[in-house]
This record gives C-alpha cells, structure tokens and sequence, in this order.
C-alpha cells in the first residue's frame, strides 16, 4: 500500500485565498453577510458567504468559471496524463436559472462535467477525468477516491477540485426546506436554528510518497484514511442515531490502521442545523467515549459550501497542521450542552495526533478523511480498502446528489 501526501493545496472562500481564509478565521472575522447577488425577499434568511466581487462576462459564462478563474491563478503545471476528479452538486446553476428565466445561453454549455472540462482545458489535461456529486459530501467523497487510487497504485497523483455557488435556486430551495437561519449560523450553539449557505473552491493535489519525494514536492499533510457510508435513512435528514457517521469514521480509522486515541482533533461538518449538529456529538462520543476530543466547525464564518465543503476544510487542514492550532467555531457563544469542553470559540493549540474532518450530505451520505502531519508516522495499513456502498475501490466515484 502507498502512504499518500497532500503536496498542493489552494482554496477561494468568502474570506479570500487560502491563507487569508486561515488568517480570518484565527481572527475570528466572518465572511457571511447580507446577499446582493439576487433578491431574498421572501426567504427565510438575507445571509451568505459569497466571495466578493465575483463577477462574469455574460449570463451564458456561469460564475463558477469565474470561481475557478481565481482557484487556478498560479496554479502549478501538471503533467498532462495527471487524473483529476472534480466535485460539485449543480455545477453552471446560474446559467440554467437564466435560461429557465430569460432563454439565455444553452443548457449544453453548462452539463454536470462543466468543471472537470474547464479545470482540464485551463491546465491541459488529457487524463483519466471524473465528476463527482455526492450532494455537500462531494468533495470530501473525491477525496476519498483520490487517496483510494494512490494507496492501491491505480494512479501515482490524483488532482482534486471542487467548487459551488450560491445561485437564487439553491438558496430558495433550502428556504422552502426550512433549512436557513434567520440570522448568520450559530454551529455546536444552544440557540442554533439553521446554516448559512457559503461558496468557495478549492484544489488539493494528492500523490504517492514516493513520488512526492522523487520531485521534491513539500509535503503539507499525509491523508491517512478515509470512509465512506450512507445512513439509508431519510433524503434529507440525518439518521438521529448518527449511525452512518459513525461508520464512516470507524472505516477511516481501520484504513489508517489507528483507533480512537490516536485522534487528536474534529474539523466537524457543523452546519448550525439542529440535527445535523447533534447528530455529528452523538457520533464523536460513540466513537471517542468521554475522551474531550476539541471539535470545531468553520461553517459559521464561511457558509456551507456545499459540495465544495469538504475541500475547503481540507485545504485548512494542511494549514491546521502546520501551524498545530485549531481555529475558533465562529457564531456559538452558548454551547450546547453535548459540545461542552469540546467546541470553543476561540483558537485551540492543536495536540499531536490525526486530524479528522467529516461532512454529510443529503440522501444520508456520510464521508470522512483522517490526515497526520508530515513528521508524523501515520500512513495506510497493508490491507484492502474497506469497500463503500457496493464493495469496489470503484464505487468511491461518487453517490447521489
């Protein structure tokens, strides 16, 4: 089995690029605010984490591209043969909406492979290409596939991308589900009442170790383990016992050869919900027992992004590691009484160890990555993959949306 390292990684947030996103958060700053892209009158919220001044050419150029414009803006050259997985859940939406409204642009200009051609076409890539829509698991479930990949020699380097818009559909869509906040979202909080939706991209470029070091690649992270499971329970709700978390993260942990104390830290998925944030604490203490493990969401600063979530937190994950801190759960001041001693609101020396981060989408899928430091030994153990929802390495393709 090939021990698998994060040798790139680059995100766009509401908060900006990569490091000015890990700067706001330690800070404590926030990127939610009032939305000016379209008109919420009435919704149930005004709020969102749109990343500023994103802007297109026409209302047939969706702003994805836009998205995408900044994620690859230096980006480094990639040999063209380098397999990409890119993962969203509605891809060019703006673009439709304005056909459905206006008849402008043409629907095969925005298909559900939109960003895994552009990313392709920017960078030259002629490889092995896929889209995966996992719902807001999607890019935490690519990721999963990547490292799968790599560990089981199908590929030596896997790049990642994913990314996602607050477009008027999605926003009403979660408005009419009663999933929104009235105000910005209050994650692990007492008084929590729904998410804010965010947006955001990000890239991770995984490779073999080996490889990694043959071309003097810095190593950021090791990807250590990873899982993927569906609770089967409800399209939009989470299984309350949090059964499909839990085990997502026990087959994360067997693909790392670890067990529960050799977690340090939970990047959880956190979105402010009411079940969504009670069911992740009844999972971790299943899992973990009374071990205080910190826990910490950033979704009360960016928004949730969703399919692009999990890549982002990734993307943070690196910087977490490098700099051993936890940012602060930005929006709880009144924890609630499960995330005592567990969730702070400030920023938290991060302790030696994994660091796992989790996200969970709608159709009951759940997925999870456990990363380790660069000087720690950390890697996968020499077994098969656990399988996920079918039993082959190649059913880490994706689930439904």
């Amino acid at each position: 089995m090939n021990r698998v390292a994060v040798v790139e990684a680059r995100a766009v947030t509401a908060l900006g690029d990569l490091d000015a996103t890990w700067r706001g958060l330690l800070a404590g700053r926030s990127g939610i605010a009032p939305v000016a892209r379209f008109d919420a009158t009435g919704c149930i919220s005004r709020w969102a984490a749109c990343v500023p001044d994103l802007e297109r050419d026409s209302t047939s150029r969706s702003l994805l591209l836009s998205l995408l414009d900044r994620l690859l803006d230096g980006a480094p050259s990639l040999a063209a043969d380098t397999p990409l997985l890119a993962a969203t859940t509605k891809a060019g939406i703006d673009v439709l909406e304005s056909i459905a409204r206006h008849g402008h642009g043409r629907k095969e200009d925005v298909p559900p492979s939109l960003l895994a051609e552009e990313t392709s076409r920017r960078l030259g890539l002629c490889g092995r290409r896929e889209t995966v829509s996992g719902a807001c698991a999607s890019a935490t479930i690519a990721l999963a596939r990547a490292g799968a990949l790599i560990a089981h020699g199908k590929a030596d380097s896997v790049l990642v991308v994913c990314a996602d818009l607050v477009s008027e559909f999605v926003f009403t869509g979660f408005s009419s589900l009663r999933a929104l906040s009235p105000e910005p979202a209050k994650p692990f909080d007492a008084r929590r009442d729904g998410l804010t939706l965010g947006e955001g991209a990000a890239l991770l470029l995984l490779m073999s170790e080996t490889r990694a070091k043959a071309e003097n690649r810095p190593i950021l992270a090791r990807l250590a383990g990873w899982g993927v499971a569906n609770d089967a329970t409800h399209i939009t709700a989470p299984a309350r016992n949090g059964c499909g978390l839990i085990a997502t993260v026990n087959r994360s942990l067997a693909v790392a050869g670890a067990n529960p104390d050799d977690v340090a830290a939970i990047c959880a998925h956190g979105t402010g919900t009411v079940y969504n944030d009670a069911m992740e604490l009844t999972a971790f203490r299943s899992v973990f027992g009374e071990r205080k493990v910190p826990v910490h969401g950033v979704k009360g600063a960016l928004g949730h992004a969703m399919g692009a979530s999990g890549g982002i937190e990734a993307a943070l994950c690196c910087r977490m590691l490098a700099d051993c801190m936890l940012p602060p759960t930005i929006g709880m001041s009144e924890p609630d009484p499960a995330a005592v001693g567990l969730v702070r609101s400030e920023p938290t020396p991060l302790p030696a160890g994994l660091l796992l981060t989790t996200n969970s989408g709608f159709g009951g899928i759940n997925a999870a990555l456990l990363f380790s430091a660069p000087e720690q030994i950390a890697g996968v153990r020499g077994e098969s993959f656990p399988p996920a929802a079918g039993g082959t390495l190649d059913s880490l393709s994706g689930g439904p949306s």
